[in-house]
């Protein structure tokens, strides 16, 4: 088992192979080596690469440059739209699927639903997708709910060679306890059914930079998937360290240590390169005003805060005040400072009153932001009204208070005004978004979530307790994803007095 077998395995003749691949083992090297050697032999077909974030689209794509039209590469999701777009009259959906999946609460979801019942009650299409992709590479398949897998299924059903790459410890799982056994099962029937299973079990993302690490973060990932404890008493591999400290902020979501602790914090923050990784968005504003702000945080590609905007601007546009509180939300989604009490109470009542009374300060300012939103009660007008408080921002002592942590996802809501319909703005912007392939900046902060695919020379995890890590099967996947992303340095800062049983201090 390892890499000369899976490799063998990849180019068989076998319909089904599957391969449990541990991040940093070498599975997107496999991966994108078997599609260069495959794809040109296809003829009319095209070799898939099925991902679940854009951020794999890209690796994949920069591992497979040449291929051009022979292999395509896509979010899973993308391709579900795609043929639930084709087809949306007979699954009883609007013609702009994509639009539809991100104004309804669940919308994702349900499009997979009604795709997969297509496909099974439809074999035809299946087909007719098998013979476009006569070969599908399906990447970190742990990721993938009951329906999607169902979709995958079909298409090999009806044909497709599959090449299934997953960890199932890298298994962010946000669902009930039913669904993760579910999961859980379905990877035990997949490997069941493989005509080829194996393993991948070289650290080779540490080959070259800390070999010590690698091999003990195998180990750490072996530990958490037995049920037992990372063990931080016996001797530490080179690279790793352990700071203690414990977490004095009162506020929920916020985060300090007493002042005698942070020198190794900041030291290790004033290196060329740092990814600050923690297990919640709110810690991870938090963590910047710890930093002084020095460190961005890393937005990746999804932009909820954007996107539930233009769900709520669909529902009220024409209601000036429901569009002031939806700026509002938004502004708490991608900044802090702008709170209720400090700015966005004023703001909807300014625009209740159809900011018509005779103001000074603030409240004046204030209405020169809710007069575009009056004057333009769509997305328009929203936009309008983000670019001036930019303006105010940058210019008014009053809103120095105000800070913009997600500069990207603020400024694409702006650009949004520029386009007449919100949905189509938002697919443009999305799509320059993937085309740009925003790079990870030297220093960074993120959610462990964010972070899974990427790997950095230096990572500190902040912080390690029970609040971040407690005693489940999604914890040991996040704690593994978190310790598994460093190639040189690794940190971890530990609490003793919120411990998580996780870890052996």
């Amino acid at each position: 088992m390892g890499d000369v077998s899976v490799a063998d395995a990849l180019r068989s003749p076998a319909r089904l192979v599957v391969v449990e691949a541990p991040g940093g083992c070498g599975k997107t090297f496999q991966g994108a080596n078997y599609a260069r050697d495959v794809a040109p032999s296809l003829g009319n077909g095209r070799l898939l690469i099925l991902t679940h974030t854009n951020a794999a689209c890209d690796v994949f794509a920069g591992r497979t440059r040449g291929l051009g039209s022979r292999v395509e590469i896509r979010t899973i999701d993308g391709l579900i739209g795609e043929i639930a777009g084709a087809y949306n009259k007979s699954i009883g959906l609007p013609a702009d699927v994509g639009a539809w999946a991100r104004r309804e609460a669940n919308g994702y979801a349900i499009v997979a639903q009604k795709t997969a019942v297509l496909l099974t009650q439809n074999p035809m299409i299946a087909e007719y997708l098998a013979c476009r992709y006569p070969v599908i590479i399906c990447d970190e398949h742990q990721d993938a709910n009951a329906d999607q897998h169902a979709i995958v299924m079909s298409l090999h059903a009806a044909g497709s060679r599959l090449r299934i790459f997953a960890d199932p410890m890298q298994q962010i799982f946000n669902g009930s306890q039913a669904q993760a056994v579910a999961s859980e099962q379905r990877w035990t029937d997949l490997k069941n059914a493989a005509d080829h299973f194996d393993e991948l079990d070289q650290p080779h993302r540490w080959k070259d930079t800390q070999p010590e690490l690698g091999e003990w973060t195998l180990r750490a990932r072996a530990a958490l998937m037995a049920g037992g404890q990372v063990d931080l008493t016996a001797k530490l591999p080179a690279g790793l360290t352990v700071h203690y400290a414990d977490n004095i902020a009162s506020q929920h979501g916020g985060f300090s240590v007493a002042q005698n602790l942070r020198a190794p914090i900041y030291a290790m923050s004033n290196g060329r390169s740092l990814l600050v990784l923690t297990g919640h968005n709110d810690t991870v504003t938090s963590l910047r005003a710890f930093f002084g702000r020095r460190l961005p945080i890393w937005e990746g590609h999804v932009r909820n805060g954007l996107a539930d905007l233009i769900a709520h601007i669909k529902v009220h546009q024409g209601e000036p005040v429901e569009l002031a509180r939806a700026t509002l939300s938004f502004m708490a989604a991608v900044a802090s400072g702008f709170s209720p009490s400090a700015f966005g109470n004023c703001l909807v009542t300014e625009v209740q009153n159809g900011c018509a009374a005779k103001r000074t300060g603030k409240p004046h300012l204030l209405q020169s932001i809710g007069r575009h939103i009056l004057d333009a009660p769509n997305h328009q007008g929203v936009a309008r009204a983000l670019e001036r408080l930019r303006e105010l921002v940058e210019k008014e002592s009053c809103f120095a208070g105000v800070r913009i942590h997600h500069p990207r996802e603020f400024a694409e809501a702006i650009q949004l005004g520029k386009f007449e319909d919100a949905d189509e703005g938002f697919a443009e912007i999305a799509r320059r978004r993937t085309h740009a392939r925003p790079k990870l900046p030297n220093k960074a902060i993120s959610t462990i979530h964010k972070a899974k695919g990427l790997e950095f020379d230096s990572v500190m995890l902040i912080l390690c307790d029970q609040k971040n890590f407690s005693n489940t099967r999604a914890s040991r996947a996040k704690l593994y994803v978190a310790l598994s992303r460093a190639t040189s340095k690794l940190m971890l800062v530990v609490s003793r007095g919120q411990s998580t049983l996780l870890l052996k201090i």
